[in-house]
C-alpha cells in the first residue's frame, strides 16, 4: 500500500469513528455540510490567489475531509461509497481520454483506443447532455460562470479566431454603453428613465462579458485577475488608513485631493518595496 493509500484509509477510519462517537459529526447531513463546503472552497481559492502553499495544503485537507464526509453519509444511507465516487471519476477520465494509455483499477496499463484527442465538449455531449452549457452550475458566481460558459462554447468552435477580434468586441460594447448612458441623461418620464437605466445595465453587462472573453484569449483568467486587483485595492486602502492615523486625521475630514495623494503614496510604497 502506498503512502497516499494509507493516508486516505486513515482519513476514512477517523471519519468512521467520528460518525459514531462525536456529537457534532454524527448528526451532520449533506444539507448541513453544504454551506461549510462552499466556505472551504473559497478559502482554498484565496490561498491559490495568494500562492500560499502552506495554506493551500491545509485547505485541501479540509476539502478532502468534506468529500469523504459526504461519501460516508451517502454510504450510511445505502446510496454510494467513497470507492464508488473515486471509481466513477476514474472511468470518466478514461472515457474522455481514449487517446492515452491509462491504468485500470488493478494498475494494469490499458492501450489507447483512439489515435487522436477527441473534442472535450463533444465527448461530454455523448454523456446524455442536451446542451454544451448544461454542465455550468446556475449558482456559480457570475464572473466564474461567464468564464466557464465561454470556455465550453469555445470547446465546440464557437470562438474568435484572434484576440484582436475579441478586443474589437470590447470596443463595440463600450461604445454601446456610452450611447445607453447618454439616453439616461435626456429628459423623459419616470418609466422611460427606468427603461433607459435598465438598458445601460444590460450594456454594462455585455461589456464585462466581452472583457472576460478578451482576457481568456490573452491567457488571462478574469476571476483570478479581479481577485488580485481586489487584494491590491485592499492593501492600498489599508495604507491610506494607516497614513491618516499617522496624521491624526479621520478619512472623513480629508478632501478628495488629499485622499488621492495618500493613495499615490501607497502605490509608490508598493513599487519601491
Amino acid at each position: 500500500m502506498t503512502e497516499e493509500q494509507k493516508s486516505l484509509q486513515w482519513l476514512s477510519r477517523v471519519l468512521d469513528t467520528l460518525r459514531k462517537e462525536c456529537p457534532w459529526d454524527s448528526v451532520q447531513t449533506i444539507d448541513t455540510l453544504r454551506y461549510l463546503t462552499i466556505e472551504e472552497t473559497f478559502e482554498l481559492a484565496e490561498a491559490i490567489v495568494d500562492h500560499d502553499y502552506d495554506e493551500m495544503r491545509k485547505e485541501l485537507g479540509d476539502l478532502f475531509m468534506h468529500l469523504m464526509f459526504y461519501s460516508k453519509i451517502a454510504e450510511d444511507e445505502g446510496r454510494f461509497t467513497a470507492a464508488d465516487v473515486i471509481d466513477g471519476i476514474c472511468r470518466k477520465l478514461i472515457a474522455r481520454h481514449p487517446h492515452i494509455a491509462l491504468p485500470d483499477r488493478e494498475g494494469r496499463l490499458q492501450p489507447a483506443t483512439a489515435a487522436t484527442a477527441p473534442q472535450w465538449e463533444q465527448v461530454k455531449m455523448k454523456e446524455h447532455r442536451r446542451s454544451v452549457l448544461e454542465g455550468v452550475p446556475s449558482s456559480l458566481p457570475a464572473l466564474v460562470k461567464a468564464i466557464r460558459m465561454q470556455e465550453k462554447a469555445a470547446g465546440v468552435g464557437f470562438d474568435y479566431a484572434e484576440p484582436e477580434q475579441a478586443h474589437d468586441k470590447v470596443c463595440e460594447e463600450y461604445d454601446e454603453l456610452l450611447e445607453a448612458l447618454e439616453a439616461i441623461g435626456k429628459k423623459q418620464d419616470a418609466a422611460s428613465q427606468k427603461q433607459a437605466q435598465q438598458h445601460a445595465e444590460e450594456e454594462y453587462g455585455d461589456l464585462l462579458f466581452a472583457l472576460v472573453k478578451w482576457g481568456n484569449m490573452l491567457g488571462i483568467n478574469a476571476d483570478n485577475a479581479l481577485a488580485r486587483a481586489n487584494a491590491k485595492y485592499q492593501r492600498r486602502f489599508a495604507s491610506v488608513e494607516q497614513q491618516a492615523v499617522a496624521q491624526q486625521r479621520p478619512l472623513q475630514s480629508m478632501t478628495t485631493d488629499e485622499l488621492i495623494a495618500l493613495w499615490q503614496q501607497a502605490k509608490q510604497q508598493e513599487h519601491t518595496a
